[in-house]
């Protein structure tokens, strides 16, 4: 059964940093533009960053410009999402997702392509 699996929410300080991973499990990562999305309690899932399947585009939020950073180890099936200088309006649930493509330089920050979800991970940025 494909799935995806966060780690490595959790409490920080405001200016404080998290390192999100997502493992792919049953299926190869590496055919599959992946992307990170968070939802905080009463707002809309939106779009945080996304990688393409090469590694080789990516594309972030403005909110998240220069802050995060998104990578990816194909060898490991894994994606991860480095969050630094966290502020508050990043708390929320953060998702990570999937969609196969044959365009190997491709990603969207949008979530209607994404057909594989993970369960999500808490972050709460919080003094």
């Amino acid at each position: 059964q494909r799935q995806l699996v966060e780690s490595g929410g959790g409490l920080v300080q405001p200016g404080g940093s998290l390192r999100l991973s997502c493992a792919a499990s049953e299926f190869t990562a590496d055919y599959y533009a992946m992307g990170w999305f968070r939802q905080a309690p009463g707002k809309e899932r939106e779009g945080v960053s996304c990688i393409s399947s090469s590694g080789d585009s990516t594309d972030y939020a403005d909110s998240v410009k220069g802050r995060f950073t998104i990578s990816r180890d194909n060898a490991k099936n894994t994606v991860f999402l480095q969050m630094n200088r966290l502020k508050p309006e990043d708390t929320g649930v953060y998702y990570c997702a999937a969609f196969r493509t044959v365009v190997r330089d491709m990603c969207l920050m949008g979530p209607y392509r994404y057909n594989y979800w993970g369960q999500g991970t808490q972050v709460t940025v919080s003094s």
